[in-house]
């Protein structure tokens, strides 16, 4: 039996939350953290699947699986039964976008199997597909940026989408020196956890507002779509105090306008401000997840020590810390 092995990233939004699926602009980049599949064809149609971090009790999971395959056969792919085991680094449910992680790197791993080449069509056609996997089978009314940038993310670089045409997202890689300048991006998982496939949950019930024309929901989106564009230029300029204002403001119009933030989120955000971060803002859904923050990488240490001590204050379970990259999209290991 052919059996091939691929990996694909979760992401990190440096700025740009919940414009996706409203026509808007974001700049994610993928991660180091990501979920690995091994596929091996069978020789019947069933698919048999595994998954090493999966709660065994919790199955929900294996609907993003089967919606892959269905959304691939459904293109007219002729992927066979499959024996299908999950590895992943990518914290669940963190706002990094395991659901993302997952769904690409079974479409990658299926694309090996069956000699597709991933050039730049492929990619976005398997992102669509992923997109369509989490929307339509499992109900996760996801906008299409992390399946875009886990499949087509670069080394070094995050990833201008521009959902005016949703149906074909315009991008443009972003050179995102950060380490070069003596810099860090500081990811901080709060522990708190959400679940976009809750259609009747805060996600669903924000794209609901902004369709419905909410003010205070739409004016998140359009100052948002500004400060992307703001980001976009101080990175050309290397002018990483701006983008850190930038990043700040943005956490502010998701916690006041968009009301999308928790405290736990508030919390990390100020505490690695009151340290001398340059910006830090909420990344993801909201409602939990995590946090991205700007700051020098002589002063890592001394922000998630202060973090840490502002959660052991309160009570609360230690929060998880990850210095990023921005990384490469989804690619085949091996064969």
């Amino acid at each position: 039996m052919v059996t091939v092995v691929a990996r694909a990233p979760g992401r990190v939004n440096l700025i740009g939350e919940h414009t996706d699926y409203n026509g808007g602009l974001c700049l994610p980049f993928a991660i180091q953290l990501a979920t690995t599949a091994t596929v091996t064809a069978r020789t019947d149609d069933q698919l048999r699947m595994t998954s090493a971090e999966a709660n065994p009790a919790d199955t929900t999971w294996q609907a993003y699986v089967v919606g892959v395959v269905a959304e691939l056969r459904g293109l007219g792919w002729q992927v066979p039964g499959l024996d299908i085991a999950l590895t992943s680094t990518v914290p669940l449910g963190g706002g990094l976008s395991s659901s993302a992680a997952l769904e690409c790197s079974v479409a990658t791993a299926i694309a090996g199997l069956l000699g597709v080449p991933l050039d730049d069509r492929a990619r976005r056609t398997l992102a669509d597909a992923c997109r369509r996997a989490e929307t339509d089978h499992v109900g996760a009314p996801t906008g299409g940026m992390d399946q875009l940038v886990s499949m087509l993310g670069a080394a070094g670089h995050a990833l201008l989408i521009d959902f005016a045409d949703p149906a074909t997202p315009a991008t443009t890689p972003v050179a995102l020196p950060v380490t070069a300048d003596g810099l860090a991006l500081l990811v901080t998982d709060t522990r708190v956890r959400h679940s976009l496939a809750d259609g009747d949950g805060g996600y669903g019930q924000r794209r609901r507002e902004c369709a419905t024309g909410d003010a205070r929901r739409l004016r998140h989106v359009a100052t948002e779509n500004d400060r992307v564009r703001a980001a976009v230029a101080a990175i050309g300029e290397r002018d990483w105090r701006e983008l850190g204002l930038l990043m700040t403001a943005s956490h502010t119009s998701l916690r006041e306008d968009y009301e999308v933030s928790v405290p736990q989120l508030d919390l990390v955000v100020d505490t690695a401000l009151s340290r001398g971060a340059m910006g830090s803002r909420m990344t993801g859904g909201g409602f939990g997840g995590c946090t991205i923050t700007l700051v020098a990488a002589d002063e890592v240490v001394a922000a998630r020590a202060a973090v840490d001590a502002a959660y052991r204050e309160r009570g609360w379970a230690a929060p998880v810390h990850h210095v990023v990259e921005p990384g490469p999209g989804a690619r085949v290991l091996s064969p």
